[in-house]
């Protein structure tokens, strides 16, 4: 997760639930449907019909009806594509208010809408404050104000149901707004925030996903993936989205493995089954109790007939491309190693230096004789 006053948070905050235009190349379809996509400041997005037929384009900020008052979005979708997206999105399109786009923004708008957005962080710190004071059992993780500074959303978290009435009447007299509580989810509150998951990329959660399935601890183990709560958890403390992107894939592949227990009776003892690739159909086995077979893999098909063979009371050998376990690799090392590796081996090293030939102090020596004899 990244700080409010990174620069990861002041700039990526703004580009949230960004939307690839797959049709840009084709003619414009904006005259095929007046519905129109409009994203605000965090993941929510809502849609409305452009009545006046009012020319736009994606990242068009434009000023739309609320109830009451007006606020200030940007463009996403328009035309065909608008249409199709609120026909997946919206379930009950029956209870759903398409409200007007009135305008396109103004400077004046964008400056008023800045100015709201500076006063955002300074109301979150005051409103977590005023729900402690109340002693209420709910986590306040982001504000955000309408375009027109009269009206403001408190996203919250709670576990239960939580009795916010005079929460909101405080609200009201302290910031002089309009308020509305709109409740989240640890995910949601995850894509508000922002910020780099364990993969390196920014939170799919702040930049493209606005539906969140439910996640059972059933779909790593699907796939062969390691049970470890710590890796499988993202910045939400709750198991990662991404869980379900391959899953499909990996359900349609175990469709091709044998469904009973896949212990091979082989002719050093019981083949134990460690992982399963399902993408490249191999299997890991070692053989119970005998450390030094260490581990090997075997085709999808080799376990197929390993397999039957086993049914006609056939014992088959390992296979060749055994790969050495741990244990057998440190005995193997162990061996080949000897005990004087240390020891300096180069016979010249060890020799005793020759002293150097000293011509001059000879000669000088010589000369001290001769002195003394004359």
């Amino acid at each position: 997760m990244s700080c409010a006053g990174c620069a990861f948070n002041n700039t990526v905050t703004e580009e949230k639930v960004d939307i690839y235009n797959w049709l840009n190349d084709l003619p414009d379809t904006s005259d095929q449907s007046d519905i129109v996509e409009v994203k605000f400041k965090t993941t929510r997005k809502e849609f409305y019909r452009n009545t006046d037929d009012i020319p736009l384009k994606r990242g068009d900020k434009v000023i739309v009806a609320t109830s009451p008052g007006h606020d200030v979005g940007e463009v996403t979708l328009t035309g065909y594509l608008a249409e199709k997206q609120f026909d997946r999105k919206v379930k009950n399109k029956r209870r759903y208010t398409l409200n007007t786009i009135y305008r396109k923004a103004t400077e004046n708008d964008l400056q008023v809408l800045a100015s709201a957005r500076k006063i955002e962080k300074s109301t979150l710190i005051r409103s977590r404050q005023l729900a402690a004071d109340l002693g209420l059992d709910m986590k306040i993780g982001e504000v955000e104000y309408r375009g027109d500074g009269k009206k403001a959303i408190f996203y919250y978290i709670a576990d239960g149901r939580v009795d916010f009435r005079e929460l909101i009447k405080l609200y009201a007299r302290e910031f002089r707004i309009k308020v509305e509580m709109k409740q989240i989810g640890a995910r949601q509150e995850a894509g508000l925030v922002g910020g780099i998951g364990s993969c390196g990329r920014e939170l799919c959660c702040s930049s493209w996903r606005t539906d969140f399935s439910s996640i059972s601890s059933d779909a790593a183990q699907k796939q062969g993936l390691s049970p470890s709560a710590q890796k499988m958890a993202g910045a939400c403390g709750k198991l990662k989205c991404c869980l379900l992107y391959e899953l499909d894939t990996y359900m349609e592949a175990r469709q091709e493995f044998p469904e009973e227990l896949m212990y091979l009776e082989m002719s050093k003892g019981i083949a134990k089954p460690l992982k399963t690739d399902y993408l490249k159909k191999e299997i890991w086995f070692t053989i119970e109790g005998d450390a030094t077979s260490g581990t090997f893999a075997l085709s999808l098909k080799e376990v197929k007939d390993i397999i039957q063979q086993n049914k006609r009371g056939k014992k088959p050998e390992l296979p060749k491309k055994e790969v050495p376990g741990a244990d057998e690799i440190g005995w193997q090392t162990m061996n080949n190693e000897s005990i004087d590796r240390f020891e300096n081996k180069n016979p010249r090293k060890n020799k005793p230096r020759k002293k150097k030939n000293n011509y001059r102090g000879r000669r000088q020596k010589d000369n001290r004789q001769r002195n003394q004899k004359s």
